[in-house]
C-alpha cells in the first residue's frame, strides 16, 4: 500500500501562499520489526509538535508533513536502507512531486533525526534539523553536502548524545553550505520538560533554513 494511501504521511494546514514545506519524522528504535502505528508513544511526540508549530510555520508561508514510518526500528541491514531512511525517501518524492518548486526541509527527533540527516541527498531538500538526533561517530555526512544543518541538543539526554551530535556538525561543516549546533542547556530527550523551547527552536531553525535559501537572512 502506498504511504498516502494509509495515511501515513499527514499534511498539514496549507499556507495561503506556500514557499516551502517541512517534512517531520518521528523516533524509534535501534532495532525492531513491529508495524508502527498511531498509538506510538514516538509518533505521538512529534505529531503534537507538528499539531503546535504548524500554525505558527503557515503564517510564515511552510506547509506541514508529518510522516509515520513502517516499523519502529532503524534496522540496518534488514534491506538496501535502514526502514525509515527508505520511508522517508518515499515521502520526499511525493512530496517533492507535489511541489516541485518549493524547498523541503526535513526535521526529524531522535532516530528521525538521524533520519534527516540520511536523506538530505533527496530531490528537494535544501537543509535538515535535528532535535536530540541519534548520530553516531561512524555515520556519514556526505548526504548534507551544500545543504543546512541545524542540530538542537541538551546535556541532560541518556538516550543519544549531546557529545556526538557536535562532534557531527563538526564534520558536516567540512561539506554542508552551513552546520549549527544549539546547545538546549539542562533538557533531556524527549522534548517534555522544555516543549516550549523546543518547538520554538523547531521552528526558528526551519524557517531560518527557509530564509537561508531564499536570499532572506543566513542561519545565525
Amino acid at each position: 500500500m502506498h504511504l498516502t494511501d494509509d495515511h501515513r504521511l499527514v499534511l498539514g494546514p496549507e499556507p495561503d501562499d506556500t514557499r516551502a514545506v517541512v517534512l517531520m519524522l518521528h523516533g524509534g528504535a535501534e532495532r525492531g520489526l513491529h508495524p508502527i502505528d498511531e498509538r506510538s508513544v514516538a509518533y505521538r511526540r512529534t505529531q503534537w509538535m507538528t499539531t503546535s508549530i504548524s500554525g505558527r510555520l503557515a503564517r510564515s508561508g511552510v506547509r506541514t508533513a508529518l510522516l509515520r514510518f513502517q516499523l519502529k526500528g532503524w534496522n540496518a541491514g534488514h534491506g538496501p536502507e535502514p526502514s525509515p531512511v527508505a520511508d522517508a525517501r518515499e515521502a520526499l518524492a511525493v512530496l517533492h512531486a507535489a511541489v516541485p518548486d518549493q524547498p523541503i526541509v526535513v526535521v526529524g527527533h531522535s532516530m528521525g533525526g538521524r533520519t534527516a540527516a540520511w536523506v538530505a541527498d533527496a530531490p528537494g531538500v535544501v537543509g535538515v534539523v535535528g532535535l536530540a538526533p541519534w548520530l553516531p561517530a561512524d555515520d556519514p555526512v556526505h548526504a548534507l553536502r551544500g545543504k543546512h544543518l541545524v542540530a538542537a541538543h541538551g546535556r541532560r539526554d541518556r538516550i543519544t548524545s549531546a557529545r556526538a551530535t557536535a562532534a557531527y556538525v563538526h564534520r558536516a561543516e567540512q561539506v554542508a553550505a552551513s552546520a549549527r549546533f544549539v546547545d538546549m542547556g539542562a533538557l533531556g530527550h524527549y522534548m517534555v520538560a522544555g516543549v516550549r523551547r523546543w518547538n520554538a527552536t523547531a521552528v526558528s531553525a526551519t524557517l531560518s533554513i527557509v530564509d537561508t535559501v531564499a536570499g532572506v537572512t543566513s542561519p545565525d
